[in-house]
């Protein structure tokens, strides 16, 4: 049974834009059809977010009072679990944090809520070393993945990067199924620190010095 969260109204709407253009510009440029209309947008709160997801069996975020759904696809959900089950392999043992999935909520520091793809908490950015017991915590992803769809839009992927950061991540990774590449991030800007391609591997850098992954092995075909 999920937990709803109180029915807080966000402080932002769609008012305070002059022209619709303003308000889908400040969504990412997102295909319009990712838009949930009902609650209108400008108006939807937490407890939207969560009623939602629970009675529609779909993932949305909340950017300012506006639920924008969360493209999915079997490719991406494929690859967000090859991530999810090396990053385990490698922060279980150690106890290092946790490691979350596309459905793990978290309240950016703007106030926005977003759904990283894969998301690892270092246990030095829980609360008292302990995982919260409520639905969207103001938890930093200390490293935050999102796997690219075919709706995902560049302005879309540039303002999540940047609330990450904002939020305390220390590491972020774009990762392109079609190209077979990484984009890595290890600090707010438009242009990655480096892009990695297929005959490359993925570490871990600062947040998780001693993981690697092969990208061979992250992109291998499936049987």
């Amino acid at each position: 049974m999920t937990t709803v969260a109180p029915a807080t109204p966000h402080p932002s709407s769609v008012a305070k834009f002059e022209n619709g253009a303003e308000w889908w510009h400040a969504l990412g440029d997102v295909p319009l059809e990712r838009v949930v209309m009902d609650p209108p947008p400008g108006t939807a709160t937490e407890q939207d977010l969560l009623l939602f997801v629970e009675r529609n069996k779909r993932l949305v975020e909340l950017i300012d009072g506006t639920l924008v759904e969360k493209p999915v696809g079997w490719i991406e959900a494929l690859i967000a679990v090859r991530l999810i089950t090396a990053l385990n392999g490698f922060v279980g043992p150690r106890k290092l944090g946790v490691v979350a999935g596309p459905d793990g909520t978290l309240r950016m520091i703007s106030g926005r809520v977003r759904l990283p793809d894969v998301t690892f908490v270092s246990v030095m950015d829980l609360p008292g070393g302990h995982v919260p017991s409520e639905s969207i915590p103001t938890l930093p992803p200390t490293l935050a993945v999102e796997v690219l769809s075919k709706t995902n839009t560049a302005a879309e992927m540039r303002q999540k990067v940047k609330e990450y950061f904002a939020s305390g991540s220390k590491l972020v990774w774009l990762v392109d199924p079609i190209a077979k590449t990484v984009d890595v991030f290890e600090a707010v800007a438009d242009i990655p620190t480096r892009t990695l391609h297929e005959h490359e591997a993925l570490d871990g850098g600062a947040v998780l010095p001693g993981f690697v992954l092969r990208l061979a092995e992250l992109f291998a075909p499936y049987p």
